[in-house]
């Protein structure tokens, strides 16, 4: 019963200025995420609003006739109701399909020929410049051979995004591992790393920051083969945005056609931002990720 007094009894007044410094600490700290949050999407926004802003601009001195360049409003009312149809997320779900078996394969491929060549004198001798030729080639270039070698299909247009982003991949954990401070590599050989087990546990932590600048600039390379592919490859029976968008064009739908460009763009972002929080992740793993800035 004392117990019970003890723990239902009023408060003192040192709890209750406990309480109200955790309470004051509590508001702080939500403030500091809403300042951060703000600070990192207000650049976001005007840059967005000065975009709008010019292209109504140009909108309204008559560069263009309406139906070549609409301005903003017809735009995004024919965006809205994009939104909301199937044939969005049916063409979605089909880039994405594309995208995602694409990359996963470019992924695969990339990381075994960059270790490879990373590791292997002779096959960095043989292949280390043409890894970087081929990261500089146009994926537009490959088409003509794709559909040569697949016609109008869908291996044509994996073909193509395997080819494009691989080179970019290889050529990050290539750089990676050459990175790797010799030092590292001693002090895992002394505590017993050998084969597989210097890779996992001292060659991929090392070179990891540059492999995710890899696989960043591998995904650019894929997203933007995957749209040039479809643009080219257009496969009747399965809609996809690049199709879409070529249909908007030869029907004339430039309202749709930027609805269309938009939503690739929104895309686009997001992946970026995917990759972004997968970096911060690892420079604040690393500890060189300045806190009190973010």
């Amino acid at each position: 019963m004392a117990s019970d007094t003890l723990t239902t009894g009023p408060r003192t007044d040192a709890e209750i200025t406990g309480l109200d410094a955790l309470d004051l600490a509590g508001r702080e700290q939500g403030l500091s995420r809403l300042r951060r949050l703000w600070s990192a999407t207000w650049p976001k926004l005007a840059a967005l609003g000065l975009a709008l802003a010019v292209w109504q601009a140009v909108v309204w001195t008559g560069w263009k006739d309406p139906w070549a360049l609409p301005g903003p409003g017809p735009v995004f009312a024919d965006l809205g109701g994009y939104l909301l149809s199937p044939m969005l997320w049916d063409g979605l779900a089909t880039t994405g399909r594309r995208a995602a078996v694409g990359f996963a394969a470019a992924i695969a491929v990339g990381l075994v020929i960059g270790l490879g060549v990373a590791r292997v004198r002779v096959l960095r001798a043989a292949l280390g410049s043409m890894i970087t030729a081929l990261q500089t080639m146009p994926s537009i270039a490959w088409f003509p051979l794709a559909i040569i070698l697949f016609q109008l299909s869908e291996e044509a247009i994996f073909f193509v995004v395997v080819l494009g982003a691989a080179p970019s991949i290889a050529n990050g954990v290539i750089h990676g591992v050459d990175y790797v401070p010799p030092l590292l590599l001693r002090a895992g050989r002394n505590l017993g790393a050998r084969g597989v087990n210097l890779y996992r546990y001292v060659i991929a932590p090392a070179a990891l920051p540059a492999i995710v600048a890899g696989l960043k600039q591998g995904w650019a390379f894929a997203w933007r083969s995957l749209m040039a592919g479809e643009l080219l490859v257009v496969i009747a029976t399965r809609t996809s945005i690049g199709a879409q968008l070529t249909y908007a064009r030869e029907l004339s739908e430039t309202t749709r056609l930027i609805a269309i460009m938009i939503v690739i763009l929104v895309l686009g972002l997001v992946v970026d931002s995917a990759f972004g929080a997968a970096d911060k992740a690892i420079r604040r793993r690393w500890g060189v990720l300045d806190q009190a800035g973010q």
